[in-house]
C-alpha cells in the first residue's frame, strides 16, 4: 500500500458516505470542459460503492454544466453517476438563495450556470437583460467569456443592494493540458475589488457545501470520508467540518507537497491510485481491534469492594498517612 495514514485515526466518526472531487480525482477534462479522460480506478470504486450500497456523491467546483446533464455526460465516460449524486456550486447557490428567501438573481456565467437556480424557481437575467441591476443576489460561476460590461453590471447590482454569491474562489484546477485558472475566481477579485464586499462561497472548500453533500446523503458531516486532490480545497473543507480527508497524488498536488502540508490541511491519507480508496474505507469499516477485558473472579470483586468502602469511610488524615509515594 502506498497510503501515508493508512489507519483512519479512532478519534473520527465511522465513515458512512463517501464525497469525491471530479477533477483531478475521478478524471482530467481538457480545458474547454469538451472530453474527459478517466483516472486509473475511477470507474472500479464507485462501482464497488454502488454495489457496497454505500452512499456517494461527486462534487465539481465546476459550473458550467447543470448537475444532471454534468451526470449524464460522467456516465457516458464510464462512472456509475447517478444525477441525483452529482452536485455543482449552482446546486448550493439554488438552496442558499430560496433560504434567503431571494427571488432574482444576476447570473455571470454561461446558460448552463443558472440552471440549477431556475429549477428552484428562481428568476435569473444577464448582462444587458432588462432589471439586470435590480436583483437580490449576484451569481459568479464558469463564464469564460466575461468582459467589463459584465462586471460592471455586477457591480451595479451590488450597490443596489445585491448580495454576491460566487460558485468558486479557486485559482486553479487540474486538467490535461495542466493547470487552467478558475474564471469565477478572477472575475469575483475584481468585483470585490472595486465594490469591497463579503462574498457568498458556494462551492469547495466551504462549510456550506459539505453540509449540503451530508445532508443529501443522510449522513453527519463527520462520518464522510471526502476524497480530492487539493490541500487547500477538499481536505480544508474536510477538516472544517471533522471529516476524513483522504488526498489523490494524480491532480494537482504530489506526495511531497502533500507531506509538506500544515495539520490544518493535512490529509488522514495519501494516496497513488483511487482504487486504494476502497482497501481504507475496508479498513475504517472495521474499526480498531478491540481488546476483552479479563473477567474478574467473584472473590476479586468483592475484595475489591470492600477496599473501595474502606477508602470512603477512613478520616482523611489517615488516607493521607497511608498513601504511597510516587
Amino acid at each position: 500500500m502506498s497510503a501515508v495514514g493508512q489507519r483512519r485515526p479512532t478519534r473520527r466518526a465511522p465513515i458512512r458516505g463517501v464525497l469525491f472531487d471530479v477533477d483531478g480525482t475521478l478524471l482530467l477534462s481538457d480545458r474547454a470542459l469538451g472530453g474527459y479522460e478517466l483516472l486509473p480506478g475511477a470507474v472500479e470504486v464507485l462501482s464497488t460503492l454502488k454495489a457496497r450500497r454505500v452512499p456517494f456523491a461527486l462534487l465539481t467546483n465546476g459550473s458550467a454544466y447543470p448537475p444532471a446533464e454534468q451526470a449524464a455526460k460522467l456516465r457516458a465516460a464510464g462512472l456509475a453517476v447517478d444525477d441525483s449524486q452529482m452536485i455543482t456550486p449552482s446546486s448550493i447557490a439554488a438552496d442558499h438563495l430560496q433560504r434567503r428567501g431571494i427571488k432574482r438573481a444576476l447570473v455571470l456565467g454561461t446558460v448552463g450556470v443558472g440552471q440549477a437556480l431556475r429549477d428552484a424557481g428562481i428568476d435569473t437575467v444577464h448582462t444587458g437583460e432588462a432589471g439586470a441591476t435590480e436583483v437580490g443576489s449576484v451569481f459568479v460561476g464558469w463564464h469564460p467569456e466575461c468582459g467589463m460590461k459584465d462586471i460592471e453590471t455586477a457591480c451595479q447590482a451590488i450597490w443596489n443592494g445585491a448580495e454576491l454569491c460566487v460558485a468558486s474562489d479557486v485559482p486553479f484546477f487540474a486538467t490535461r493540458q495542466g493547470r487552467t485558472i478558475g474564471y469565477s475566481h478572477a472575475i469575483t477579485a475584481a468585483i470585490r475589488r472595486l465594490t469591497h464586499v463579503p462574498m457568498t462561497l458556494t462551492g469547495k472548500p466551504s462549510i456550506r457545501a459539505l453540509r449540503f453533500v451530508a445532508k443529501r446523503l443522510g449522513v453527519p458531516m463527520r462520518a464522510l470520508a471526502v476524497v480530492g486532490d487539493d490541500p487547500l480545497v477538499e481536505v480544508l473543507m474536510a477538516r472544517r467540518g471533522g471529516a476524513t480527508a483522504l488526498a489523490v497524488t494524480t491532480g494537482t498536488t504530489p506526495r511531497e507537497e502533500w507531506q509538506r502540508q500544515p495539520r490544518s490541511r493535512r490529509p488522514d491519507a495519501i494516496f497513488t491510485e483511487l482504487r486504494e480508496v476502497l482497501a481504507f474505507l475496508g479498513d475504517a469499516e472495521a474499526g480498531p481491534p478491540r481488546i476483552a477485558a479479563r473477567p474478574r473472579s467473584v472473590r476479586t470483586r468483592v475484595r475489591v469492594r470492600r477496599a473501595a468502602l474502606a477508602t470512603v469511610s477512613r478520616p482523611a488524615a489517615k488516607r493521607r498517612a497511608v498513601r504511597r509515594p510516587g
